[in-house]
C-alpha cells in the first residue's frame, strides 16, 4: 500500500486504513457523531493550543478531518481533539507479516 490511506469493505464493513509514522492504523469509517463517512475526510495536521492570537500547526499528517461537520480525530489513536470530549473512531488492531495486513476483528 502507498503512503496515505485506503479504504477497504470488510463483511459489509468500510475500514480505513492509514499509514502515520511508519505504522499501520485502522478505523471504522464511521463518524462517532453522526455516523459520516469519516476515513474519507483529509489528512493534515491542527492548530496547537497556544497563548492568544498565537497559531502553532502541529501534528502534520496525524489528523483526520471528518468530511461532514469537522471532526478532528487523531490517526494514531482515534481520539477526537476537541476539549472534554470522550468521543474516539473504533479502531482494529493492524499486523504486517510478510508484507501483508491483516485486521484483528474479534
Amino acid at each position: 500500500m502507498a503512503l496515505g490511506k485506503k479504504i477497504v469493505v470488510i463483511k459489509n464493513m468500510e475500514i480505513g486504513i492509514f499509514y502515520v509514522g511508519g505504522r499501520f492504523y485502522a478505523w471504522r469509517n464511521l463518524c462517532p457523531h453522526a455516523a459520516a463517512p469519516v476515513c474519507k475526510g483529509l489528512i493534515n495536521g491542527t492548530t496547537l493550543p497556544k497563548d492568544v492570537y498565537e497559531y502553532e500547526f502541529g501534528y502534520e499528517g496525524q489528523i483526520l478531518r471528518c468530511p461532514w461537520h469537522g471532526w478532528e480525530f487523531d490517526l494514531t489513536d482515534g481520539r477526537h481533539l476537541a476539549p472534554d470530549s470522550s468521543a474516539k473512531l473504533r479502531g482494529y488492531e493492524v499486523k504486517v507479516e510478510d508484507g501483508s495486513l491483516y485486521l484483528m476483528m474479534s
